[in-house]
């Protein structure tokens, strides 16, 4: 066991022993925002067939050299090809045919001119100028060829994902399954959320069970609510056991400091898991405790509101993203200036909670007021987290810092 790991070790440590979850299909039409579990290979071309892009007509180029206005060419029109119909002529010497935007290019043809750019008549069409070989033609693969791999393993389905599985003939693809992440609250202080009216003196709103449970659901999860535990060693290891039963994650929230009734990392050994990490050098998010039974992880967070979703985003969240089956699971890392000053000095790595904006180019890193432990309101709205190296000072507005948007 590691007391007081750094907490990139910690992080890495949790990373390397997570796992991707099973596989399933899903309807595209619901696959908005789920990860792709195979690479995606082309089937077929697309668009399938040389097409036209406009309005217009098709002929040969050859045909309009020395096209002017002094010397226009007319061409015969012999046929109109709708989108979606199938050419019935080929184009020869002194022929076009008129062409609807997406139609197919007909055989013989190898340029297409858009109507606004010619004279024509219910039979003819005249050129005043000239058109090159491949003019206005998307050729069959144009888009995507057959045979190439169109988004790898691991790929968030996006807008673009989705309408390339859709041209691919993909109406169910194949999906990471959801990590089920089962949630314990532990504490004898805490009323739940649907409790109304004021709350009996002592005790606290469980905020911890919807913070943590917003974060997974954001990152691809199941959250699953396992109850809470009172401050009793065996009813909190009981339910761990339960949720190693039947969830593939364990995350549980208070009883991880140093005080008489932090019994959370004694009843994860009670219930048989390793205790790998026992606190990391983070402030907010030192007190934590990180354990593994049976190649599940159980992960105790600090019963500090802000202290606990600190340490989700900064060491857990890269962990959980690997579970669903992200190929990019670290945070998108970015240098941000701080618009404030922040007064306290920082003998442990600190983080900062803000909101980002780009200002005059710039990444621009706003503070709330509240930094601390048990703050969570200050959090609202916030996208970034900027680390504060151990030793350093205090800050003035305009210092540089690396960080992390979550």
């Amino acid at each position: 066991m590691t007391e007081h790991a750094n907490y990139r070790e910690a992080r890495d440590l949790l990373i390397s022993l997570v796992q991707k979850i099973g596989t399933e299909r899903t309807e595209l039409e619901k696959a908005a925002g789920r990860i792709l579990a195979g690479n995606l290979l082309a089937s077929e071309n697309v668009p399938a067939f040389d097409r036209s892009p406009y309005d217009g007509y098709a002929f040969r180029a050859e045909d309009s050299a020395g096209a002017s206005e002094e010397t226009p060419v007319t061409l015969q029109v012999i046929e109109e090809i709708p989108a979606g119909s199938v050419p019935s002529r080929e184009i020869v010497p002194g022929t076009a045919a008129k062409i609807l935007t997406g139609a197919p290019i007909p055989q013989g043809a190898d340029a297409v001119v858009m109507y606004e750019k010619t004279k024509f008549t219910g039979d003819t069409v005249t050129l005043s100028a000239p058109v090159s070989f491949g003019d206005n033609i998307v050729y069959a693969g144009e888009d995507v060829k057959k045979g190439e791999i169109l988004a790898a393993a691991g790929t968030v389905i996006d807008a673009g994902l989705a309408g390339t599985l859709a041209a691919q003939g993909i109406g169910y693809p194949e999906v990471f399954q959801k990590p089920l992440v089962g949630m314990i609250s532990t504490g004898s202080e805490l009323v739940e959320a649907s409790e109304e009216g004021p709350i009996p003196q002592g005790k606290i709103r469980n905020t911890n069970r919807y913070t943590i449970g917003a974060a997974l659901q954001k990152d691809g999860c199941i959250p699953v609510y396992l109850g809470t535990a009172g401050d009793d060693v065996s009813e909190i290891a009981e339910l761990i056991l339960k949720g190693l039963e039947e969830t593939d994650l364990v995350v549980l929230t208070g009883g991880v400091s140093a005080g008489d009734y932090d019994l959370t990392p004694q009843a994860m050994e009670a219930a048989g898991c390793e205790i790998l990490i026992h606190g990391v050098d983070l402030k907010p998010g030192m007190a934590c405790c990180y354990g593994m039974k049976d190649g599940k992880a159980v992960c105790a967070l600090s019963g500090n509101p802000s202290s606990s979703i600190l340490n989700y985003y900064t060491i857990l969240r890269p962990a959980v993203r690997k579970m669903t089956g992200l190929m990019f699971y670290m945070p998108d890392t970015i240098k941000v200036t701080l618009a404030e000053g922040f007064g306290k000095k920082s003998k442990t790595v600190r983080l900062l909670k803000g909101r980002l904006s780009i200002e005059n180019g710039q990444a621009v890193m706003h503070l709330p007021k509240g930094q601390g432990n048990i703050m969570i309101g200050s959090s609202i709205g916030c996208n970034v987290l900027a680390v504060v190296p151990a030793g350093t000072g205090k800050l003035e507005a305009g210092t540089v810092l690396d960080g992390f948007q979550i």
